[in-house]
């Protein structure tokens, strides 16, 4: 997921539109709610540069102190808008104004100092670009159109094993590269794939998100194109909203028959949890919450966030569905994510040891535990691919 909060002020409720009477507040209560519902729903456009690169050499790279340039372990730097990319490792120097990293290497384009903009995935390309490992350009047909993706084989060539890479909300199919390399050793097939209102990808039918219960049919359709290709076993793999939609798929598609194990990363266990989370970070009214949900879920009054589907909020709650899980799952995720709390993957994890094993990080933000610690990462991932 990229790192920018769908939600960027505060919601101020508009009862004053009514005159201070009750069917005024109300009125405006439902145009916050609306507001807020649209806010979660709606495709980021482009992301603006949010970093300044205040100094460079040949060895390092000087950045003005963020929450993101701060943080511990390696990411990349897009330059130039995304015409260019540079990646960073570990601070070797920090004061209150600027903090210096090491240069892990110019990707391409020109180093130089100004605006910039932070990449939590590191991985700036294609797998052949970026990994330098073979890959093969799919298009996998779902009910919305084709959907874009990248296949990598394992060094054997074709397999019977197949993994399906689904990153998360706003962000882009380099989110999941990191992956690749294990799945690749381990003799697994990846399936990097797009969905349904990324910025190479077809449009849903009303260019909303749905949280996973429209998306998911994508990933049945990568499912499918697996299979057509000669998957018996399939794991899925899905970061942030990506995990949402797994679950979802994992529910609803027949072809979950197929699946051997699922690896969530920072994954949205509970949007009703991670919508309260929000809410309290922008100082959004509780109560508001409840109303956009509402506004979402019905039917008469979906139109109002723009959706074509009813989103029940309550079908993404898999801490209270955990007794209809059947698949293991490998869940990783942090209590330094500040986008989706850890709270749900702890109860989903504690009310099914017999499926769920959570492998959890202390300081990384939200998917960002394989920056921190790419070793554990690769390593917990080559574990649960074993056993599988």
């Amino acid at each position: 997921m990229e790192r920018r909060n769908p939600l960027t002020r505060p919601v101020l409720v508009a009862g004053a539109a009514g005159g201070g009477s009750l069917v005024g507040a109300a009125a405006g209560t439902v145009a916050a709610a609306a507001w807020f519902a649209r806010r979660i729903l709606t495709p980021d456009a482009l992301l603006p540069d949010d970093v300044e690169i205040l100094r460079h050499d040949s060895d390092t790279v000087t950045f003005a102190v963020t929450a993101d340039t701060v943080e511990p372990g390696r990411y990349g730097v897009w330059l130039d808008g995304g015409a260019g990319h540079l990646r960073v490792g570990e601070i070797v120097e920090q004061d209150d104004a600027s903090v210096t990293r090491s240069l892990l290497g110019v990707d391409r384009g020109a180093l130089r100092d100004g605006p910039a903009r932070w990449n939590q995935y590191y991985w700036w390309d294609r797998p052949s670009i970026s990994l330098g490992i073979p890959d093969e350009d799919v298009s996998v047909v779902s009910d919305v159109g084709p959907l874009p993706g990248w296949v990598v084989r394992p060094d054997g060539g074709s397999s019977g094993d197949w993994a399906v890479l689904v990153h998360g909300r706003g962000a882009r199919k380099e989110e999941t590269l990191r992956a690749v390399p294990v799945l690749r050793a381990a003799g697994w097939t990846s399936l990097v794939t797009a969905y349904r209102n990324d910025l190479d990808a077809a449009k849903g039918p009303d260019g909303r998100y749905n949280l996973g219960l429209s998306e998911w049919r994508d990933v049945e359709a990568a499912m499918g194109h697996a299979i057509s290709h000669g998957a018996e076993r399939i794991v899925l793999l899905g970061w942030s909203m990506g995990g949402a939609v797994v679950l979802q798929a994992l529910d609803r598609s027949p072809l979950a028959d197929r699946v051997v194990g699922v690896c969530l990363d920072s994954a949205v266990v509970d949007w009703g949890d991670v919508l309260a989370h929000h809410a309290r970070l922008h100082r959004v009214p509780s109560p508001l919450v409840g109303v956009a949900k509402g506004l979402m879920g019905s039917e008469r009054t979906r139109r109002l966030v723009g959706v074509r589907e009813p989103i029940d909020v309550a079908l993404t709650d898999w801490v209270t569905r955990s007794a209809e899980l059947r698949h293991p799952m490998l869940v990783i995720h942090s209590d330094g994510d500040d986008f989706v709390p850890i709270g749900p993957a702890a109860a989903l994890a504690a009310r099914r040891p017999d499926l769920v094993h959570l492998e959890r990080w202390s300081v990384a933000r939200h998917c960002r535990e394989w920056n921190v610690d790419p070793e554990r990462w690769e390593g917990v991932l080559r574990d649960f691919l074993d056993g599988r």
